[in-house]
């Protein structure tokens, strides 16, 4: 899970440099948002295959909150372009 995260983390500096150097960056942004919002559904789904059934409680002794971890990572998929609009961006780039 950490290098993913690392590398979930590098890619995202990336585009944001890019952005703050004014340079083009919708192939760098795609690939940091694809790769991000992958690596937190599979860290959360982790996360809930370690702890098991606590994984689903809301609040357990208001100590794990694994359910939203995990419902907020399937909707990083969705809010600002899902996963499949993503591949479309940097695919047709690497078509051209």
């Amino acid at each position: 899970m950490k290098t993913r995260i690392d590398a979930s983390r590098l890619l995202t500096y990336k585009a944001a440099c890019l952005i703050s150097n004014k340079k083009p960056c919708a192939v760098e942004s795609s690939v940091a948002k694809l790769f991000s919002t992958e690596t937190a559904n599979f860290c959360a789904n982790e996360a809930v295959q370690i702890f098991g059934g606590y994984g689903y409680i809301k609040k357990y002794k208001d100590r794990y909150k694994i359910e939203r971890m995990y419902r907020d990572a399937k909707l990083l998929e969705i809010v600002e372009g899902t996963s499949e609009v993503q591949r479309m961006i940097i695919s047709r780039h690497l078509t051209r």
